[in-house]
């Protein structure tokens, strides 16, 4: 018989060394933790197995055998370099920065650990200890150009431009002939991170003039990403066409998909839909077995709502390889189709099984839907946040002053000033009519779409920080230093928002406002800007924050006074009555369509006109139709319109001849763009503030009798005015006039009111903490 072969962990690990010399690192893996479950096997073997997993890019995994080793042998500084790295990529930059400085204090001379501690530190704000962190990376190996590179980059961030300039030269002198295109690309991205594109553009010539006296000449992947960032900078500084023909070019060059899916990101980034679709189905032609391929194409279908062939592509992932993200996109989805009690469920069961991430996904879906109250959705808000507060910064902490009559510094902080977004919409005319002298502004930019609604609002502002990139520990230490007294949330729970930074603390005083329409939940976000109509008094309950009012409504929309306006005249009484609506379909949910069918049965004669970005999508046309077909409304009673331009979507607001607001997501920016272009809105008052924002509106413009307190008093409020067509033309004639009669469209005066609601809020500050 033949014999056994006998197994120990020194062949296993001679193995899994085979392996990794192969590149074979999920086989070494393998091996590694065969050998360790042997007896004898020495404990040096978790640092081979941590750093086989580092390799292979699973860095959570890596964190508990390097740990290990690094238990077993303290003076294993390969394990603590390691696990500092590890701790980086993760994220974790306050655990990086103490194991980059543990192995420095027993190594002062480690390159390594010196320069790669500087970048934790640098991710955790801390720019004085990064420089020299740099510095002692400089110091023990002088004739690497990294250490020098790394200073540049630090000292131009902090405006010591010139100094920054003589160490970005030292490190090209040093690099040698064959790394000065990547010196300079690496600085290249840099200046993109803090937004100085001029600068970007300047490194990237430079990158470019290296690449063509290259021999051999870089490759077509190397030459497509340099397209990349040059059709980046150009959209940055405003040059859309050039852009997109260099995005174009870089994605037609190159089969790697990393770069494809990086230049459909840029695309999607800078609303080039099309283009950005086009690419990823380029890639999943290159790779039809490609379950990546396919995810990415599902990914992008659902931004630009084409949510059934998101589905199909979703599938064909999925039928590919496991997806871990197919949970969360099928919640998603199933908002942005108007399923918001499936999303919420959906969103909650991921979150349960510890998807924390996903809370704010949860968070919107519960205004949504039709299946909680207002009082649920509160205790919600507060059951899925509370978390974010655990170890918040104290406010006694903060050393700002405290008298209430002095100069204050306002922080905002959004990813929204850009295109059509609605935080954009109400706040650039705000910004316009800002008192800086009294309340200067510093504006944290967490966005990563610029277009020249950006460039507009940088302009508005005292301070412009560009930190898309930036931790929450790097954003916070900065609104320290700049001395805010009163930091704003323009996102709530909405894309991009810093949630955690204001759970943590990182201003004395912390307000939301415009961003969400209603209560974040989150501990230490002290106040919540609202109106008397959507916070009436006893409502504090639903309420995290404490309640400020406005005097007149929560939002101005607030156009060129002598913009375009319909002519309004006999012949709008005379075409069939037309409902409408130009909401997303996610706040078209069951019940809101319910109530809409029975209004049309209730007027036979009439029909209705939606518009949303799903319908760029014949499947959402076709979803939509048969909703509304079992409701009993035939397609011929129904007009859908696709997504337009601003100036076009505005002239169409003439073809309706009362709007219809959704419940229990009232519309917020629709809702005034209808009334001002002459719709009047028919609005259903709810118990939250996101369902009441209608009603407020509307008795802003002293339009109380097209409000309505209960279903059935919604659809007969619709009758009664839809039937009175004589009445209902002199109304849209005159609508214009009506509202720039009110104080609630006057943009001065609202923007004295919020500038005089946050004074009022530090003056409460202050007397609470002996100011």
């Amino acid at each position: 018989m033949p014999r056994t072969p006998h197994i120990n962990w020194q062949s296993l690990a001679e193995q899994a060394m085979t392996h990794r010399r192969r590149g074979d690192h999920a086989a070494a893996i393998v091996a590694y933790r065969a050998a360790l479950a042997l007896p004898g096997a020495p404990a040096e073997l978790h640092f081979n197995l941590g750093n086989a997993l580092c390799q292979q890019g699973s860095w959570a995994e890596a964190e508990a055998p390097l740990a290990q080793a690094l238990a077993a042998n303290p003076a294993l500084t390969v394990a603590a370099l390691q696990l500092a790295r590890c701790r980086a990529r993760l994220g974790r930059y306050e655990a990086a920065a103490a194991g980059f400085a543990a192995v420095l204090r027993g190594e002062p001379g480690n390159f390594n650990a010196a320069l790669e501690g500087g970048h934790a530190l640098r991710r955790l704000g801390r720019e004085a200890e990064a420089l020299g962190c740099y510095a002692m990376a400089i110091q023990a190996a002088p004739a690497r150009w990294e250490g020098h590179l790394a200073m540049a980059r630090a000292l131009e961030e902090g405006g010591r431009a010139d100094e920054g300039a003589a160490h970005y030269h030292q490190a090209l002198s040093l690099a040698g002939d064959d790394r000065p295109r990547r010196l300079h690309l690496h600085m290249t991205q840099y200046r993109l991170e803090r937004g100085a594109a001029a600068l970007a553009l300047e490194s990237l010539r430079q990158a470019m003039l290296c690449a063509a006296l290259e021999q051999p000449p870089p490759s077509a992947d190397e030459r497509a990403l340099m397209q990349l960032d040059l059709a980046a900078i150009l959209l940055r500084l405003g040059l859309g066409e050039e852009a997109e023909r260099r995005l174009g070019e870089a994605s037609e060059a190159s089969e790697n998909e990393a770069i494809l899916v990086r230049a459909a990101e840029l695309a999607l980034r800078h609303n080039l839909w099309q283009q950005a679709l086009t690419i990823l189905r380029r890639n999943v032609a290159l790779r039809p077995e490609n379950g990546s391929a396919h995810w990415n194409l599902a990914h992008m279908l659902s931004e630009a709502w084409y949510m059934e062939e998101a589905l199909e592509a979703l599938a064909r992932a999925e039928a590919l390889a496991p997806q871990p993200g197919a949970g969360p996109m099928r919640a998603s989805i199933a908002s942005r189709q108007g399923e918001a009690d499936t999303a919420l469920q959906l969103f909650l069961a991921q979150v349960e099984a510890g998807d924390t991430a996903l809370a704010s996904g949860a968070a919107m879906s519960a205004l949504y839907a039709d299946s909680i109250d207002a009082a649920e959705v509160a205790a919600l808000h507060r059951r899925l946040f509370a978390r974010l507060g655990e170890g918040a910064r104290a406010v006694a902490s903060f050393r700002n002053g405290r008298e209430p009559g002095r100069r204050l510094r306002v922080g905002m902080i959004t990813p929204d000033l850009h295109h059509q977004h609605p935080v954009n919409i109400f706040m650039q005319p705000v910004l316009a009519r800002w008192d800086g002298a009294a309340m200067p502004i510093s504006l944290y930019f967490t966005g990563i779409s610029h277009d020249e609604e950006t460039r507009q609002a940088r302009g508005r502002v005292a301070h412009w920080v560009e930190c898309a990139s930036w931790t929450d520990g790097q954003l916070a230490r900065r609104i320290e230093a700049d001395g805010i007294d009163i930091l704003i949330d323009l996102s709530g729970h909405t894309q991009r928002g810093k949630m955690p930074l204001f759970g943590n603390r990182a201003a004395p005083v912390q307000v939301t406002f415009l961003g969400y329409p209603g209560s974040t939940g989150v501990p230490n976000i002290d106040w919540i800007i609202t109106d008397s109509v959507v916070a009436p008094e006893g409502s504090e309950g639903l309420f995290s924050e404490r309640v400020m009012r406005l005097p007149n409504t929560v939002f101005c929309f607030a156009p060129a006074p002598d913009s375009y306006y319909p002519d309004f005249g006999p012949a709008h009484a005379a075409r069939p009555l037309t409902f409408g609506s130009f909401n997303n379909l996610p706040k078209l949910t069951p019940r809101t369509l319910g109530l809409w069918a029975e209004i049309l049965h209730r007027l036979p004669q009439s029909r209705l006109l939606v518009k949303a970005p799903s319908f760029r999508d014949p499947g959402a046309m076709a979803g939509f139709t048969r909703r509304m077909a079992a409701l009993g409304i035939a397609a011929d009673r129904l007009e859908l319109r696709g997504p337009t331009g601003m100036a076009e979507m505005m002239a169409e607001y003439a073809d309706i001849d009362i709007a219809l607001d959704p419940v229990p997501y009232n519309g917020g920016t629709t809702t005034l763009q209808a009334m001002w272009m002459g719709a009047p809105v028919l609005a259903r008052r709810g118990e939250a503030f996101v369902s009441r924002m209608g009603a407020s509106f509307m008795a802003a413009a002293a339009l109380s009798d097209w409000v309505a307190d209960s279903d059935a008093d919604y659809v007969e409020t619709a009758v009664r005015h839809g039937s009175d067509r004589a009445g209902l033309l002199a109304l849209k004639q005159g609508m214009r006039a009506r509202l720039l009669a009110t104080p609630a469209w006057d943009i001065d005066r609202y923007t004295q009111d919020l500038q005089a609601a946050l004074r009022k809020i530090w003056q409460e500050f202050c007397a609470s903490t002996g100011g």
